[in-house]
């Protein structure tokens, strides 16, 4: 419980920046959406990191197959290229569960947040006059979530090579 209370009062920080309650909200929510993307992104690092060889092993069996089966077509072998390609098939597709499940590492801490802020904001809407509509927290977060993903993607290669000059671990993930 106490451990609660003080990530409450970290997060109820960030809404209380300007003393302008429409401000603290809009502020409150992005940083705790790029707070969201940071964790996440750590979190998948991790992940990435600790599932490192197996993913580099499916990758090199995958193109391995697809060669094969390129070369079992190339010279009219039907039976080898079938069985070649429903292997490969097979690989994609554990191929792509495992980079499924290595993105959703990254959402994790989205949950949490907006659960945070149901328990807080759940009342508030703030009025869209143009659109004619109000928006509540989760459109606010959803909102600043993919504002703070892009800004994090843009400046997530700066922060890469700060970190190596410094010679500090950094756990960003960056693709090959």
């Amino acid at each position: 419980m106490v451990m609660l209370e003080l990530f409450d009062t970290i997060l109820i920080s960030f809404y209380q920046v300007t003393g302008n309650p429409l401000w603290d909200y809009f502020i409150g929510t992005l940083c705790l959406a790029f707070l969201s993307v940071i964790v996440g992104q750590a979190t998948l690092a991790l992940v990435f990191r600790a599932n490192r060889s197996h993913i580099e092993h499916l990758d090199e069996h995958l193109a391995k197959l697809n060669r094969l089966t390129a070369n079992a077509m190339e010279m009219g072998d039907q039976q080898s290229y079938k069985s070649l390609n429903k292997e490969a098939n097979d690989t994609y597709g554990h191929v792509f569960f495992n980079r499924f499940g290595l993105s959703a590492a990254s959402l994790w801490p989205v949950f949490f947040a907006l659960a945070w802020m149901q328990e807080r904001f759940a009342h508030i809407a703030i009025p869209i006059p143009p659109l004619g509509f109000k928006a509540n927290y989760f459109v606010v977060f959803l909102v600043s979530y993919l504002a703070a993903n892009i800004l994090f993607r843009r400046t997530k290669r700066y922060l890469s090579g700060i970190l190596k000059q410094h010679g500090e671990c950094h756990l960003l993930y960056t693709s090959k």
